[in-house]
């Protein structure tokens, strides 16, 4: 829930002041957690920990998308390179969350059930702090700074944030059924192996993506994706044991980059320049939140009535979604490609842009083009 904060203050002070904050400060409650477990420190005081460490995730991913878009607002004619940019950003993110948990999960095997989490404070330190000092943080907005500038929520931003927690919601429940079969099975291990194929092919799709010329049109490739979602966790409810589950789950990974991709790149289009890192950010708790709401909602319902009944939340979830995608997300509400309301401040270590340019002072930016599709 501290993603929208941290990214409030990114786009109001800029990157550096607000990144190694909070990178370093989550390190920190990290080993104080890992402390607190080790010690046996009563389970109020560890949840406390616990929460705080939730709050102060640096949010590198939404604020590695913002980055992009500060540095294509100061070359207009780059739009087509910004867009495969966040496309690729958005692809590598999701890939290393859902990679991430296999390495973590064998430390905590082969060394220390506490490894992964001190691996990720280690992390978590060093790369927050170089992500933050790199040339390419942005300054932080004058009118973000002031309290004035537009308002961050519109209804085309909410049915976006809407789309993100739907995902995680299907991610989370076809996430927890999986587990569930392969305990029911006797076979816990290939949980992974499920988890893995879905990353394999969403990585591809994601790539193949990236590899699209310009014009694409964004709306339409949400609802394509979430519809062929909807689709394939079908075959989940017919059962099917691990390896056919590991097949559904792998095809289910052939639209969740696509979508993702497509709900980050509508964001850049609908949401206020000068509050950017704070939607990316919201964008990126709504995927978080569904995640986490539908772990523990699949989990309760596989210990009571089988996987396969997870398997109906994830069913459920995305047909849902499939019918928001196609009742609210609207191409009228979601502009082309283009500036919106100003122009974020160029990387901290560049000079002022020379008169002329279209991001200089007292110019109106120059407009890119807008997709064939009007998206």
């Amino acid at each position: 829930m501290g993603g929208p904060g941290i990214g409030r203050l990114a786009d109001r002070l800029g990157h550096r002041p607000v990144l190694p904050v909070a990178a370093l400060g989550n390190a920190v409650l990290l080993a104080l957690l890992v402390a607190a477990v080790l010690a046996e420190t009563p389970l109020p005081v560890q949840v406390a920990i616990a929460g705080l460490a939730g709050l102060t995730v640096p949010q590198i991913g939404p604020l590695s998308r913002t980055r992009w878009i500060s540095l294509g607002r100061h070359r207009p004619g780059d739009a087509e390179l910004v867009g495969r940019a966040l496309s690729f950003d958005t692809t590598v993110d999701e890939v290393s969350f859902m990679v991430g948990p296999a390495p973590a999960g064998l430390l905590v095997v082969t060394v220390h059930p506490v490894a992964g989490l001190l691996l990720a404070a280690v992390l978590i330190a060093v790369f927050g702090v170089l992500f933050a000092l790199h040339p390419t943080a942005p300054r932080g907005v004058p009118t973000a700074r002031s309290g004035g500038g537009p308002t961050l929520v519109s209804p085309a931003l909410l049915a976006l944030f809407a789309m993100a927690t739907f995902q995680g919601l299907i991610l989370g429940s076809a996430n927890a059924g999986p587990n569930a079969l392969a305990a029911a099975e006797g076979n816990t291990g290939l949980a992974g192996l499920i988890w893995g194929g879905m990353a394999v092919t969403s990585t591809a799709a994601g790539l193949v993506i990236v590899g699209r010329s310009a014009g694409t049109d964004l709306v339409r490739t949400l609802r394509v994706a979430i519809a062929a979602q909807a689709l394939f966790v079908l075959p989940l409810l017919l059962g099917g044991g691990l390896w056919g589950t590991a097949g559904t789950v792998a095809v289910l990974g052939l639209a969740i980059a696509p979508h993702l991709i497509a709900i980050f790149g509508l964001a850049e289009r609908v949401a206020p320049i000068e509050r950017m890192a704070e939607a990316m950010t919201l964008l990126g708790n709504g995927l978080i939140i569904g995640q986490g709401a539908a772990a523990v909602a699949a989990g309760q319902l596989a210990g009571g009535y089988g996987y396969t009944a997870a398997f109906g939340l994830t069913c459920t979830a995305a047909a849902v979604a499939a019918l928001v995608a196609v009742t609210v997300v609207r191409r009228s509400a979601l502009p082309g490609p283009g500036p919106t309301t100003g122009v974020l401040p160029g990387p901290t270590t560049s000079e002022p842009p020379p008169a002329g340019h279209p991001s200089a002072p007292g110019r109106e930016p120059t407009p890119e083009p807008t997709s064939a599709s009007g998206t």
